[in-house]
């Protein structure tokens, strides 16, 4: 982790900071204001002890501080800092001095829609900024929602947070029971936005209603509820808040609806500030072409990871979840894919390459499952195979009714991957 030299560290000072009262507490930490001595302005600051984080791995600290690093957005906490000793590791925020939304909330009681609906354009900001720089918070809470002097919310801790990568879905539970999505606290595979999303639905029925959808005296009683999205919505509520709701707690993840359709909902819209209507997600495309044949793909082209070079191909399609995997696989037995599930609309995907021959139609595998392979292999007609090519594919929601399918490859040579891409894309749209 990148850090700066302390030039003094008592009990009380840290480099240029001086220690005051703790505001908050965590198992491996506690977060404590400090005055910027040079400058007088009051910050935040998160101290982790070397030793109590030592079962952690050191990259999940690191992760949270590149993470803090890269967002920068009006509704996420500032960062300014880390700071590293023998003994402590410093994280410098900013101090947001009106307290969380989960003690506002508590004083209050249930709020009025068009406050609540105020918080939540805030929250639904910043949370779809994260998505777009592919970060998945994981850990929205009231808790993790605070109010500066100006009443205005800003996301902060970011330790359960971790970046997104195209084919790859994320599996740690994670987060507080109360917020938990139904396919985190089931253990299953989850690619990352939608567990936001149910947490933002919990959110905003507690802001509405003063109290959790999912609450109960027991955790096992809880996940029975979260599970089956067994909720009562209080008959105060209007017609466009329960609706919103109805369509948040969604336990299947792919019908659940996404941040671009809630900054739709009519719901969301009233008195939304400028600087929140005019943000995009196209930005997280870097180029898309409309395309001719099933169901009219949009054909894309993005970069997950450019600090890496990595680009993803992908198309999207307005059919089903169903239909669209099935077209997907129909393509893949043509071209001698071979294929196998490994999560929720994910699949790992193998590909032998012929020699000296460009023919799909001879090359036709009704095999499920990839097989082990020692070098080159020969196909059936005896001709050897050059180097496969492993890749992944993986489903999501995009906006509105529209799907997308990511392909990215995970082991051969790129040109070979661009080879079945160009292939598979050629029959998408043929």
């Amino acid at each position: 982790m990148d850090g700066t030299n302390v030039k003094r560290s008592t009990s009380h000072t840290i480099s240029n900071y001086r220690l005051g009262k703790t505001i908050g507490t965590g198992t491996f930490s506690e977060v404590k204001l400090a005055i910027h001595v040079l400058t007088g302005i009051e910050v935040a600051i998160k101290i982790l002890d070397r030793q109590s984080i030592a079962n952690l791995s050191a990259e999940t600290v690191k992760r949270e501080i590149n993470i803090l690093r890269l967002l920068s957005h009006p509704h996420i906490v500032r960062f300014y800092e880390a700071i590293e000793t023998r003994e402590k590791i410093y994280i410098v925020m900013e101090y947001m001095n009106s307290g969380e939304l989960w003690y506002y909330t508590t004083r209050k009681g249930r709020l009025q829609e068009d406050e609540a609906r105020h918080f939540f354009q805030q929250i639904i900001s910043g949370v779809e900024y994260c998505h777009l720089h592919m970060v998945v918070h994981r850990d929205l809470k009231l808790e993790n929602l605070l109010l500066d002097s100006k009443c205005n919310v800003k996301i902060v801790d970011f330790g359960f947070s971790n970046f997104m990568r195209d084919g790859h879905f994320l599996k740690t539970s994670c987060g507080s029971p109360s917020y938990a999505a139904p396919e985190v606290i089931s253990g299953q595979l989850y690619a990352g936005p939608e567990v936001d999303v149910w947490s933002c639905g919990v959110i905003l029925y507690t802001l509405l209603c003063g109290r959790f959808p999912f609450g109960d005296d027991d955790f096992p009683s809880i996940y029975a509820k979260i599970k089956k999205g067994i909720y009562a919505p209080p008959n105060h509520l209007s017609d466009g808040a329960r609706d919103l709701i109805a369509c948040i707690l969604v336990v299947d993840p792919i019908k659940r609806i996404s941040i671009p359709e809630i900054r739709q909902h009519p719901w969301f819209q009233p008195h939304l500030p400028p600087y929140i209507a005019d943000l995009t997600i196209n930005a997280l495309y870097s180029s898309k072409m409309p395309r001719q044949g099933m169901d009219c793909p949009e054909i894309y082209l993005r970069s997950p990871d450019p600090a890496q070079g990595k680009w993803t191909l992908g198309f999207k399609s307005r059919a089903s979840p169903h239909e669209t995997m099935m077209g997907v696989l129909k393509v893949f037995y043509s071209l001698n894919v071979r294929w196998k599930k490994i999560g929720h609309c994910n699949m790992k995907c193998l590909w032998l390459p012929p020699f000296g021959t460009h023919s799909r139609a001879e090359l036709n595998d009704n095999s499920t499952e990839i097989k082990p392979i020692d070098g080159h292999e020969e196909d059936r007609t005896g001709a050897r195979s050059r180097d496969p090519i492993k890749f992944e594919i993986q489903l999501y929601k995009a906006s509105g009714e529209r799907y997308a399918i990511d392909l990215q490859r995970l082991h051969g040579p790129p040109f070979l991957f661009l080879e079945i891409c160009a292939a598979f894309f050629a029959l998408v749209v043929a």
